[in-house]
């Protein structure tokens, strides 16, 4: 978790262009976002704006033009791929609106997988113990030994959230997490989201386009054009 007092996320002055064909591609244009510790941020806007691009920045896997993000202590621009790749295992997890499950492993299996690269020293035990609690706390245990395609997307996506706080990541990042599911599970799933994060004091950064779902977070903020801006009663 971060340290006390200090800021999840303190991302200041973020630009972030690509070279394309026709010249350079303007995505984030100095962005700045402060996330503390437990908190729930939504980011809106429309299609294009540069929300998921910001999402990729603060995962590490895409590397700022110019600006500093600060991750729970690590400036991400300082940090090798190595580096990258402890600080991501160590410290966030990622939700996606397409659930990325591996195919040919059972549900137990595709959350253990998760927790083994996280924590290597557990014992193949307490892998299984820890992932099927996940899957219980999600609703899952009697679905341990199904495969994706066995699933419901609304179980997918539930398997999703259970391998995502599996390892108690400081940070949670969700991208349009309810974006393939009809209103009703989104809404089931959301709900989860919502109790997991805040009973283990995790933080969440979320891009949504669901207007239910950003006005659930403790603040919103709104992507245009590239630009971030608070919006202005706080939701």
């Amino acid at each position: 978790m971060s340290s006390s007092g200090a800021p999840i996320i303190n991302a200041a002055n973020v630009n972030y262009s690509l070279e394309i064909a026709s010249g350079n591609l303007q995505i984030l244009r100095n962005v700045s976002l402060r996330v503390e510790p437990a908190e729930v941020v939504a980011i809106v806007g429309p299609s294009g704006s540069g929300k998921t691009s910001l999402l990729m920045l603060l995962a590490g896997l895409e590397q700022a033009t110019s600006g500093q993000i600060v991750v729970n202590g690590e400036e991400l621009s300082g940090l090798s791929e190595d580096d990258l790749a402890r600080f991501r295992r160590n410290t966030l997890a990622i939700v996606f609106q397409s659930f990325h499950l591996i195919p040919s492993l059972s549900t137990l299996d595709n959350v253990g997988l998760a927790l083994e690269i996280a924590s290597p020293d557990l014992s193949l035990s307490q892998v299984r113990k820890k992932a099927t609690e996940a899957l219980a706390s999600v609703g899952l245990e009697d679905r341990l030994d199904h495969r994706p395609s066995a699933l419901s997307g609304g179980e997918q996506q539930r398997v999703g959230l259970a391998r995502a706080m599996v390892t108690n990541p400081a940070l949670l990042l969700a991208d349009e997490p309810t974006g393939n599911l009809d209103q009703k599970t989104g809404e089931l799933v959301i709900e989860l989201l919502f109790d997991l994060a805040r009973e283990r004091g995790t933080s969440v950064v979320l891009v949504t386009h669901d207007s239910k779902l950003a006005a659930r977070a403790d603040r919103v903020v709104t992507m245009t054009k590239g630009e971030l801006s608070e919006n202005q009663d706080g939701r």
